[in-house]
């Protein structure tokens, strides 16, 4: 919500010496979020005069129209002569009076204005258009064309308001008073103690049988509906120049006399109105819910299908505004723009065709209708943004007349007697509070007279002593409960004024197992070198074409997202990888190429079956039955964790040349995630989806007895290297989590030192190439016995002249010990011996010679 500091002095008497700056101080004191003030015309200076068009001279031989311009700009440039400047504008005619900035001044961004020769004539000038003064957009595209009455020779920095300051104010979901002048007048009065000027407290007509008739046959989505009618518009009205710049000024474009007035009054007031065109309007006009497959045609020529949720005007064709959003295209107004063409051609304005009699609608409308409304058809507007976050529904009848008093006053029109209100009664919303209650929420001691004076400064009316009876203003429906009230005599009394404390939390509690789990694996990974790369858990399904997933994958089966935050990434994440090498490529490509990531995170399974979650009610608690059905559909949503690497592993120096990352600290990575689980976990060759063939581990553990399939890791595929634009030879691991848990047992095991020595016994084994060294390593570990220690695999040997085509020789480093004795040599032979043997049986291996 943007608030002109000017705007906001006609309600409330700041004083003169206060600053922008200022009021944020005080505001953000107040617990308003008061995020910038911007300083119009900071860097603006003069000459900057009106001035009339007295000739226009077309130059010819130029690429573009160029006009040569006689201007008459009073005696403000010192010598009363007309002033020549060249302009290339066409939107204004001889006789128009204009905006004219003279040498020796400078426009906003430093621009400084002196006479130069151009396009074969010397310009002493410039005729400004408002994107030059730093004005924003007033919907002319063109240059500034004043009224007609307009004095020749004055100052256009005080006629355009062009010097302000700007309060840029971030509204919260629960203050919607706050999007109006009104409502951050009324927190600036308070902040300093001064009184307020409420625009709403005028005198309004009492309804009676002679407005236009309305009816409302949805009571609960709207309780208020106020119709007034004006006659008599004239159709050359115009918009003033206050009123254009003020809309401007709170970021609004000048569009016609009754639109800016609505506008205007919405900002002032907070309250969203829409003028109809009453020659357009045929018959009643209704307030209900459509009709399934119903449609309209909005103000921004959108053709919508209504769903039968929807709150709709009506009249007697149908459909004629979303309720409360944006109104219908049928009924819209048909005023003088601001702008007008020049006499050297363009479309001549239709003023018979203009409106000159209008319905004004101001009414209220249910929050949660309207909030749903608006994001179903993707449609959030200025009128939306306010009813879904709350509206003073008192404010409707004065709105309408304020809207009423501006249209009479600056289109020459006249107020019809009918005044039309349609309202559902209801009763003010009262709250019983103990005196006492803010104390004990703050911690402080406010007492009674404090609390008191600040609920009467917010609107709220209080009776009683020890037990309050108060009584909540229409403005602020956010305050439903005691709490509320408390909160709002803590933020006026000051939240720097808190004392601090430190909390004090209960003794037996922490950390669960499993989030002490989860921080173990990222101690884990962070201490190998790995940077924890947090990503969105939203995917699109292209990419498990580039991952090369086969078509019946499981990871293909998606959970859809109703609304996505993005329309290329509809699904959630069904693996942590996209993210991942998302996240790799994006730093890979902004110059760093040695990389280590890593993610623990949930993904996402539907469930066989599931169906589609229902609508829970907003009006009660939800039954456990109805979370229990909610819960029910809610996919599956298991932990992972996964590593991405790319570039060197280990850099290079003086102390030696380095290593690039491969496969194998890809496979570690998996290692070290199940030993902080207590998981032993099974390392054997895979292939999966984006990993290399041949260089795949696949990671298993045992549950129950029977084998299951946790992750893989290893080099990832050309193919998907390519189609991903990732570095060459990036690897990754993926394995889940929670089963990890599940089978695996954490518990802190104290090391167990032997008195006895280690026998150590080398064996080099030579098997057929495509053997798998873990079968190997398994079976020399069951051969061996009880007796082995450690087995470790410290050299992989390959030559087809020494050991034959398709041989490998793979040397481990057995360790053998007792925990009684000392081993013999015959002892440790044997168990060697035996490991050997079961080797050869199941793998084919043979010693080498």
């Amino acid at each position: 919500m943007r608030v002109p500091l000017s705007w906001l002095r006609e309600y409330v008497d700041l004083p003169a010496t206060e600053t922008g700056r200022d009021v944020q101080a005080k505001l953000v004191s107040a617990g308003l979020e008061v995020e910038t003030v911007e300083h119009l015309g900071a860097d603006l200076k003069g000459p900057l005069v009106v001035g009339q068009v007295l000739s226009i001279e077309e130059l010819e031989g130029f690429k573009k129209p160029i006009r040569f311009c006689t201007v008459d700009v009073g005696t403000a440039n010192g010598t009363g002569e007309p002033q020549e400047i060249v302009c290339g504008a066409r939107n204004f005619a001889v006789g128009d009076k204009v905006v004219v900035v003279l040498p020796g001044a400078v426009l906003p961004g430093g621009f400084a204005i002196a006479a130069r020769k151009t396009y074969g004539k010397t310009s002493h000038g410039m005729i400004c258009s408002s994107d030059e003064l730093g004005m924003g957009d007033d919907g002319t595209k063109g240059i500034i064309v004043l009224p007609p009455e307009t004095e020749v020779g004055k100052d256009a920095i005080e006629l355009l308001e062009l010097v302000d300051e700007v309060l840029d104010i971030a509204v919260t979901a629960n203050r919607g008073d706050c999007l109006s002048i009104r409502g951050v007048a009324r927190e600036a009065a308070i902040a300093y103690g001064l009184p307020l000027r409420d625009p709403a407290l005028i005198d309004v007509p009492a309804p009676n049988a002679f407005g236009y008739p309305v009816q409302v046959s949805e009571p609960l989505g709207c309780d208020r509906f106020t119709a007034r009618t004006v006659t008599g518009l004239s159709p050359e009205a115009r918009s003033p120049i206050w009123l254009k710049r003020r809309l401007q000024k709170v970021g609004m474009r000048p569009i016609s006399l009754a639109v800016d007035v609505t506008n205007y009054v919405m900002t002032e007031l907070g309250q969203p109105l829409h003028a109809y065109d009453r020659a357009r309007v045929r018959g009643t006009i209704g307030v209900r819910r459509a009709a399934e497959g119903e449609q309209i045609v909005t103000l921004d020529g959108v053709t919508r299908k209504l769903h039968a949720e929807d709150l709709v005007i009506t009249d007697d064709r149908g459909p004629i505004g979303l309720a409360g959003v944006m109104g219908g295209a049928d009924t819209e107004i048909a005023d003088l723009p601001q702008s007008r063409m020049d006499s050297t051609g363009g479309t001549p304005i239709d003023l018979e065709n203009s409106t000159t009699e209008v319905v004004v609608e101001a009414a209220h409308f249910d929050a949660v209708s309207i909030a749903r409304t608006a994001r179903r058809h993707k449609l959030s507007s200025e009128a939306s943004r306010r009813f879904e976050r709350g509206v003073d529904p008192a404010a409707a009848a004065a709105a309408a007349q304020r809207t009423v008093d501006l249209l009479v006053l600056l289109a020459g029109g006249t107020a019809e007697a009918g005044v039309t209100e349609v309202t559902t009664p209801s009763g003010p919303h009262t709250i019983a509070l103990p005196a006492d209650h803010p104390d004990k929420v703050a911690g402080v001691h406010y007492g009674r007279e404090t609390v008191v004076r600040r609920l009467q400064e917010i609107g709220c009316d209080v009776y009683g002593q020890d037990e309050l009876i108060v009584t909540v203003p229409s403005w602020r429906p956010d305050l439903t409960e005691i709490n509320d009230l408390a909160e709002e005599v803590i933020r006026l009394e000051g939240y720097e004024n808190l004392p601090s404390t430190l909390p004090k939390p209960p003794s037996g509690r922490g950390l669960t197992h499993r989030q002490r789990l989860h921080r173990r694996v990222g101690r884990a990974l962070a201490g190998a070198g790995y940077v924890e790369a947090p990503n969105y858990p939203f995917i699109g399904e292209g990419v498990f074409d580039q991952l090369g997933l086969d078509a019946d994958d499981p990871a293909r089966r998606v959970v859809k997202l109703t609304n996505p935050l993005n329309d290329e990434e509809p699904a959630l994440r069904t693996t942590l990888l996209p993210g991942l090498l998302a996240a790799l490529r994006r730093n890979d490509g902004r110059g760093t190429h040695d990389l280590a990531l890593f993610e623990t995170g949930l993904v996402f399974h539907p469930r066989e079956g599931a169906g589609v979650a229902g609508h829970l009610p907003v009006d009660r608690r939800p039954t456990d039955a109805e979370l229990a059905a909610l819960d029910a559909v809610l996919p599956e949503q298991p932990r992972h964790a996964a590593v991405v690497l790319a570039g060197a592993r280990e850099q290079a120096g003086w102390w030696g040349k380095g290593r690039p990352a491969d496969w194998a600290d890809a496979v570690e990575a998996g290692r070290a995630v199940a030993r902080e689980a207590g998981a032993e976990l099974l390392v054997r060759r895979g292939q999966y989806g984006p990993w290399h063939p041949g260089r795949c581990a696949e990671f298993a553990v045992l549950v129950d007895g029977t084998e299951r399939i946790v992750g893989h890791a290893g080099e990832l595929h050309p193919r998907v290297v390519k189609a991903l634009g990732l570095p060459a030879r990036t690897c990754a691991m993926e394995l889940n989590l929670d089963v990890l848990e599940a089978v695996g047992d954490d518990t802190p095991q104290a090391p167990s030192i032997s008195t006895f020595p280690v026998a150590t016994q080398d064996v080099a084994l030579v098997v057929d190439s495509f053997v798998p060294h873990a079968d190997v390593e398994a079976a020399l570990r069951e051969g061996a016995g009880e007796l082995l220690e450690g087995i470790r695999l410290f050299d992989v040997y390959v030559n087809d002249d020494q050991l034959g085509e398709g041989r490998t020789s793979l040397a481990y480093a057995l360790r053998f010990r007792a925990a009684d004795r000392t081993l013999t040599v015959d002892e440790a032979s044997a168990a060697r011996d035996a490991a050997v043997a079961l080797a050869g049986e199941r793998t084919g291996a043979v010693l080498r010679g």
